[in-house]
């Protein structure tokens, strides 16, 4: 009895250390369970935080791309500027300390948005003024491709667009709807509106008439305007004079280049008061009315061509106050070439 009571002792210890090192053994297997969870939650958290500080640098390097593309298309047109919709301030969330809940991204992307905002709000003001001016163009009976079609007098070094222009497709449209716009008010400006002179006469209209010397029928390429012997003769728009002298049939005669394939002739002239080369304005007295060359009295004769031919000078002379209130919106943005 004693022996086998002893045995049972034996065996009960044994048991009970087995369980206790079973126990110690679990436990340090959970422990490790445990901490391998938690470094698992850290690194994923490190990972996250990291891919957000990703995030953020990439949203703010975008936005300042995007803004240097876009004021680098307005410095390159000036005239583009729209007053009431304020260019966005530039991404500074690098560096900012970050959290689960940091607002950065939400900020960013509300400064994304304006940015978008701004483009569509310059895109959308440029495509309105363009068809203004286009409209203006025409009422003159011109063609505004064919006067910005000419590609003669360009050159300069290559220089590429920057890669945020040419990568975005909205950059890159309104880089070259600007320059369009730029071009067409450029144009617009130089169109002769202005009378050539005070005489309020015209005592020959473009057009067919039969020749005050031979009584056949002839072409007149101009309008003639009676006047006083030495009565001013203004430039009807700026420009650059091309010539100045005699030319057979005109008499004396001063021509005045506007750029864009314009150019108005003065004929018929007493007196020059310009040379070749200078720029004048709208308006500014150039020469003295005469009766030189193959004429019958004292008189103007004023032509405007377009590539060299000759247009009808009415519609100039006689555009409406609106098409004139749009002109004289385009010289104001023009601040290059030849101004009235």
């Amino acid at each position: 009895m004693i022996v086998a009571g002893m045995a049972a002792a034996v065996l009960l210890l044994w048991a009970a250390g087995t369980l206790a090192m079973l126990w110690s053994q679990a436990s340090l297997l959970f422990e490790r369970n445990r901490v391998a969870r938690d470094r698992a939650a850290i690194s994923s958290r490190e990972a996250q935080v990291k891919a957000y500080h990703g995030d953020v640098d990439a949203i703010a390097r975008d936005i300042e791309r995007r803004q240097a593309a876009i004021e680098q298309i307005l410095d390159a047109n000036p005239s583009a500027t729209i007053a009431a919709q304020p260019a966005p301030a530039k991404a500074d969330a690098k560096g900012k300390p970050l959290t689960a809940a940091s607002p950065e991204i939400g900020r960013l992307d509300k400064l994304r948005q304006r940015q978008f905002a701004l483009e569509r709000a310059i895109t959308s003001a440029a495509r309105v003024r363009l068809a203004k001016v286009e409209k203006a163009i025409r009422s003159f009976g011109l063609n505004p491709a064919a006067l910005n079609s000419n590609m003669d007098g360009q050159g300069g070094p290559f220089v590429p667009a920057s890669s945020a222009i040419a990568a975005e497709p909205a950059l890159r449209d309104l880089a070259l709807l600007l320059t369009r716009l730029n071009a067409m008010e450029t144009t617009l400006a130089a169109i002769p509106s202005g009378r050539p002179t005070a005489a309020p006469m015209e005592t020959s209209s473009y057009g067919y008439r039969r020749d005050p010397f031979n009584g056949q029928l002839a072409f007149h390429a101009g309008l003639d305007f009676r006047g006083a012997y030495g009565q001013p003769i203004l430039a009807a728009a700026p420009g650059r004079i091309s010539y100045v002298g005699p030319r057979q049939g005109y008499g004396n005669v001063v021509e005045v280049d506007h750029g864009k394939g314009l150019m108005t002739r003065y004929a018929h002239l007493s007196g020059y008061g310009v040379h070749v080369g200078q720029d004048v304005r709208r308006g500014e007295a150039i020469a003295r009315m005469g009766s030189t060359g193959r004429s019958t009295g004292t008189h103007l004769h004023f032509e405007v061509r377009v590539n060299g031919a000759a247009v009808n000078p009415r519609p100039f002379l006689e555009a409406r106050q609106d098409v004139l209130e749009v002109q004289k919106l385009a010289k104001r943005r023009t601040p290059d070439g030849y101004r009235g």
